[in-house]
């Protein structure tokens, strides 16, 4: 759902402010897209992820409405189903709402408890306003995660992370503030030193281990039972319904239905779309399939896989993909196990904590193999 209230400076996403007639139309297409991807698929869902954007920035009848498109031609997730909530828009009353809606796990942008580093980032909240926005959903039933930004300058790391835990939160997202190009920051000249970002990225496991929380991801922390089951499937690589503009979808391969397991043959093991920008979408144009093969499938779950604390299984991987995992990527394990970057526990691999912090170097060994 793309529309914002207004842009954070830091904010690189597919994301527009509202016009007039703009809303009405994008429902209009995502009910079109919705019945045409439920002619395409078995759409038993186990999860439904609503991000943005800022979906609860959509009027009541609008959410509504889009929920209704997502329930009558796809269903509804079995095990989880998220909606991101910008803490400015929630209130009582639309908190039952869309629990009544079905949504029974809310990820909220927090960002911060300082009211300082909120102006900073650019949000529209103070840090008052998030917390009652964490405290009405969790007493409306829901599971909160809250999201954090890390590295802010001048930011009270410790008491973001304190408050946010006191609050009652299930599971915390922290992501290191990164100038993307383009964005306002980016305009302003704004940088983010190195140990700035790595001090935080240290600081914060050491703080939410202390207060209970698992680090599965290297961005994600959860007490125990309370990981994203949405988002591991993203870091599983399992397949995913992309629905709305600049949404990406992971899809089966149709051509070869059952191909998870066929491995090695002629036909793509998977298929991947991302759909364009609003204005394109709009139009009815969809973005083009682009086949996975073995070899890339592979390694886009190594990449994915490896931000995982559990790791990935190689045995499992080379069943699905077809290929002998292990050794075509013998070198590529045994020089960055013994960097220390990387750890294999019989067919299991994963990245150690330093081979998080330099996990793309990691995956470039994979690529380049």
């Amino acid at each position: 759902m793309p529309f914002c209230p207004s842009i954070c400076p830091y904010c690189d996403f597919h994301v527009l402010t509202r016009r007039s007639g703009q809303v009405e139309a994008y429902l209009e297409r995502l009910e079109q897209e919705a019945a045409w991807l439920a002619s395409q698929y078995d759409t038993r869902l186990d999860t439904v992820y609503l991000g943005g954007g800022t979906p609860s920035f959509l009027r009541d009848a609008e959410i509504a409405a889009l929920v209704g498109s997502i329930r009558r031609h796809l269903g509804w997730g079995r095990q989880e189903n998220t909606l991101e909530i910008n803490p400015g828009t929630v209130s009582p009353a639309r908190a039952a709402l869309w629990r009544e809606l079905g949504f029974d796990r809310a990820s909220v942008g927090v960002q911060s408890l300082d009211d300082a580093t909120l102006k900073f980032l650019g949000r529209q909240h103070d840090a008052a306003g998030a917390r009652e926005a964490v405290t009405t959903l969790i007493c409306a039933g829901f599971r909160v995660s809250g999201d954090l930004i890390t590295a802010v300058p001048g930011q009270p790391l410790e008491r973001d992370i304190h408050g946010l835990v006191e609050l009652g939160v299930d599971h915390i997202s922290a992501y290191t503030l990164t100038i993307e190009p383009g964005t306002e920051f980016a305009r302003r000249g704004v940088t983010v030193g190195e140990d700035d970002e790595r001090a935080g990225f240290e600081r914060t496991e050491e703080l939410l281990t202390a207060y209970g929380f698992a680090r599965y991801e290297i961005s994600n922390y959860a007490r125990p039972g309370q990981e994203s089951r949405h988002n591991l499937a993203y870091w599983n690589n399992r397949t995913y319904l992309g629905l709305g503009p600049g949404a990406a979808g992971h899809y089966p391969a149709t051509r070869s239905p059952a191909v998870l397991g066929s491995g090695g043959g002629e036909e793509p093991l998977t298929l991947r779309r991302t759909n364009p920008h609003l204005h394109t979408w709009l139009t009815g144009e969809q973005g083009e399939m682009e086949d996975i093969d073995a070899e890339e499938y592979v390694t886009d779950a190594l990449f994915m896989g490896l931000r995982l604390r559990a790791g990935l299984d190689l045995d499992e991987l080379a069943q699905r993909s077809g290929l002998d995992v292990r050794g075509r990527y013998a070198a590529a394990i045994a020089a960055n196990v013994q960097r220390g970057w990387l750890e294999l526990d019989g067919p299991r691999l994963r990245a150690t904590p330093a081979g998080w912090w330099v996990l793309n170097r990691v995956v470039t060994d994979f690529l380049e193999a």
